[in-house]
């Protein structure tokens, strides 16, 4: 579906127009390369060299640089490959077939499609990770809502949101429950045995935001019913078979306790030779998540050293050292407001470095204002950045006014059932 067939969206500030790339000159023109580079792709290499003059300089000693990068090894090993097997998912059309399969399911009612898109989006994010949402759940729900001629912010929103609220549940959920699972030496099964009611909690109050702000009748332009798409069928069954085949075995591997960069490579590594051998075309370099992991690694250095100097002692104050109620509470909403002004991930490392190793319960508290929290700012999390890219580039604008006091009201009310949730179960 091209873009000149989509409904007219609906506008974001006008800000955000002057932040398109500029046109690429002749692949011949010396200097090329880098103006074919997006603000996200400079925001990475910006941090990753901020990180290294942080070293260089000596604000950050080397042993601790080199101690963050074997800590992150296996999360890059893990991110690097869970983004291709989901790429390649996507390329052998298995979003696509269950999106389309979804609205059928719904029979052109709007509030059963609400609830299909909002299972869809939050099983997505539960078993791949909240950056597969953002980046291919996002542009198959936005070709959903082109083929049933309804408008995409409502789907769109339930996408970034999603993406962000539904990530509480497995380690390979978000890059911060990985951390987590390890600093209290959880297995996946014992984490989501944690956090399985606050994930439930968070999920809940998400749907009922998104129906009250974005789904109701007199938000999604008054339609009473929608027409039902064709059913899709897969260009290459085999291919189709094989990819979802990969990530039911990815799923089962990380939940009997298979190390996640193992099975994610595993999976990743059977759809690659699948591709290889059906359709060797959709294989190259750009399968590599290059700018997510410089992304990481600046960004754990340039933590680091703020930790070195002062950043940790500004968070102790806030977040203090009682591993009960207050303390919970007072870390989620320290992890919280601190994702929306920079990023949650630097929110949870920092959080993370300050928490005494035996307050596992403050410590989820922390891990839940991250991830529940930062829907308020386009920048708080990775996956809101890379959502909104992809709406940037499908010509779907979000107003931001709206998006911020709305995801406010989300942020608080869906931390606060998560967290009580968390301190009742505990």
């Amino acid at each position: 579906m091209s873009t000149s067939e989509r409904r007219p969206a609906a506008r974001i500030d006008d800000a955000a127009e002057d932040d398109q790339p500029p046109t690429d000159p002749p692949p011949t023109a010396r200097g090329s390369w880098w103006r074919k580079l997006h603000i996200l792709d400079w925001i990475a290499l910006g941090l990753l060299l901020i990180g290294c003059l942080c070293v260089l300089s000596g604000a950050l000693p080397v042993a601790d640089a080199r101690a963050s990068i074997v800590r992150l090894v296996p999360l890059l090993l893990f991110l690097g490959s869970v983004i291709i097997l989901a790429e390649l998912t996507a390329a052998a059309e298995v979003f696509d077939v269950i999106a389309t399969r979804l609205s059928i399911i719904g029979r052109g009612r709007y509030p059963l499609l609400f609830l299909l898109c909002v299972t869809l989006a939050s099983i997505t994010t539960i078993a791949l990770n909240l950056d597969t949402t953002a980046v291919l759940l996002t542009p198959v729900i936005l070709a959903l809502a082109a083929a049933l001629n309804i408008s995409p912010l409502p789907l769109a929103m339930t996408t970034v949101w999603l993406s962000n609220t539904a990530s509480l549940l497995l380690p390979v959920s978000n890059l911060t429950n990985l951390l987590a699972a390890d600093r209290v030496a959880l297995s996946p099964s014992q984490f989501a045995g944690q956090m399985w009611a606050p994930q439930l909690a968070s999920i809940i109050v998400t749907a009922a935001c998104l129906w009250i702000w974005y789904w109701r009748r007199g938000r999604r332009g008054g339609q009473l019913r929608y027409e039902l798409p064709q059913r899709r069928v897969p260009a290459d069954r085999p291919l189709f078979v094989v990819a979802a085949a990969a990530c039911l075995v990815f799923v089962i591997g990380i939940l009997v306790g298979v190390p996640i960069g193992i099975a994610s490579s595993i999976s990743a590594g059977v759809l690659l030779i699948a591709f290889l051998v059906r359709n060797r075309s959709r294989l190259g370099l750009r399968l590599i998540p290059w700018r997510l992991l410089v992304f990481v690694i600046g960004l754990f250095l340039v933590i680091d050293t703020l930790g070195k100097h002062g950043l940790g002692d500004l968070i102790q104050s806030v977040v203090g050292a009682d591993d009960g109620a207050l303390g919970a509470a007072r870390a989620a909403g320290a992890g919280a407001g601190l994702s929306n002004l920079v990023n949650n991930l630097p929110a949870y490392v920092a959080g993370e470095a300050i928490i005494p190793p035996d307050n596992h319960l403050q410590l989820l508290a922390l891990l839940i204002g991250t991830n529940v929290g930062p829907v308020i700012t386009p920048w708080a999390s990775l996956a809101t950045l890379l959502w909104y890219e992809r709406c940037h580039a499908a010509g779907v604008r979000v107003p931001l006014g709206r998006f911020m006091w709305t995801g406010a009201i989300l942020a608080v009310t869906a931390l606060a059932a998560s967290v009580g949730v968390l301190l009742v179960a505990g």
